[in-house]
């Protein structure tokens, strides 16, 4: 179904919209294919990454470290504003020993987020003692950072492992010394009156390779101890491990996801009732674009709107006026004279495509006279004849 903008109020039978895909339902507000739905907005992509520069994020990206300054982070071992110890060499930011986690001053929730890292190139010590570090998202659900290009530990203490919880589905890195990357889509647990509503999930590239799928997360994630479900917050910063080892970070940004529908998105399959209330707020909406359509020399583009609005909603004023423009029209075009009603030959099929779907989604019943009167018309004119 497409909508209608006042430009097309002088449109020709070929630029009327057409009503098609299935109706929005009780779990989905829009139509398939539904022209009223909102456009997404336009991201201009970043570049990748070399080994010698860091990419450029995408245009909406908020960058938490581009290689300049450690102003967006601070020591977490302290109160707000602890400047921290950790130092940035050659565009990255190293980890000192010993001077503890490093934490974003602002917080957040639901994120796209690109992290790059890099264990020493110099290789000491093994298993969980090289190249080790973390980024914590919400600071409570890690995901590793160690080096295991040939350095086997427990696997699901792996790098890009949800460390405690989920082993990487493949160890896709790189040399030591090198950066590797890490594309991390994370969806926190969400509690309504205490209970959990949507569990959180978080999906990790590494590499480019997919090595978390959707991993359920089960709760905070820690050393030697089975995580339990917890309430999280909505929003957290983001942290950095230090575990005793210069491991290096550079081009971190994130994007905010949008809501889903646990928390009043639309994008997917909604609850009844939120639903219906989405329906007519879309079908209101629709109503009020309608009246800048009036136009008594073309009342096409009026007429489709508000039924446009009743396959959203049903409201009887509505109703009775989409009725009466309908028999308006079929009125009229009965009437004319017979060379000038040749000329709607193809207006008039498309208007009655538009009763049958309204007929077809229960909008109005199979017996709603315009369509009935609008066929024999057609017919009697041979319209249907190619």
């Amino acid at each position: 179904m497409l909508a209608i903008a006042s430009s097309v109020a002088n449109a020709t039978a070929a630029d009327l919209p057409h009503f098609y895909g299935d109706a929005p339902d009780e779990h989905h507000p829009w139509a398939v294919h539904d022209g009223n739905r909102p456009q997404p907005p336009i991201v201009v992509p970043g570049t990748f990454s070399t080994q010698e520069q860091p990419g450029k994020p995408p245009s909406d990206a908020v960058i938490l470290f581009d290689g300049t300054d450690l102003s967006k982070w601070e020591a977490d071992n302290g109160p707000a504003g602890t400047p921290t110890k950790w130092v940035i060499k050659n565009g990255a930011m190293e980890c000192v020993p010993g001077s503890g986690y490093i934490r974003t001053r602002d917080k957040f929730g639901d994120i796209q987020l690109h992290v790059e890292w890099a264990s020493p190139t110099k290789v000491e010590g093994e298993s969980q003692g090289r190249g080790n570090s973390g980024v914590f998202l919400l600071g409570l659900v890690e995901i590793q950072v160690l080096d295991n290009y040939h350095n086997p530990t427990y696997a699901d203490g792996m790098a890009a492992a949800v460390y405690g919880q989920h082993a990487p589905l493949a160890n896709a890195l790189r040399p030591p010394g090198e950066f590797q990357s890490y594309d991390i889509a994370f969806r926190r647990p969400i509690y309504r009156d205490g209970r959990e509503v949507d569990p959180g999930y978080v999906t990790v590239f590494e590499n480019g390779v997919l090595v978390e799928d959707h991993a359920l997360i089960e709760g905070e994630t820690g050393h030697m101890r089975r995580a339990k479900p917890m309430h999280f917050p909505d929003a957290g910063p983001l942290k950095l491990q230090d575990h005793g080892n210069p491991v290096r970070y550079r081009n971190i940004w994130y994007r905010p996801l949008p809501p889903r529908e646990s928390e009043g998105g639309t994008d997917g399959a909604l609850t009844v009732e939120d639903t219906k209330a989405k329906r007519a707020e879309l079908a209101a909406s629709i109503r009020d674009d309608a009246q800048k359509l009036a136009n008594p020399a073309n009342p096409l583009p009026e007429m489709f709107r508000l039924a446009e609005s009743l396959v959203y909603a049903q409201d009887d004023a509505t109703s009775q006026k989409v009725q009466q423009m309908a028999a308006a029209y079929v009125d009229t075009l009965e009437g004319m004279p017979p060379d000038q009603r040749a000329q709607k030959k193809d207006e008039a099929r498309h208007v009655r495509e538009v009763f049958n779907y309204l007929v077809r989604f229960k909008v109005f019943p199979d017996t709603f006279a315009p369509r009935q009167k609008l066929q024999q018309i057609i017919k009697s004119q041979n319209w249907d004849k190619k």
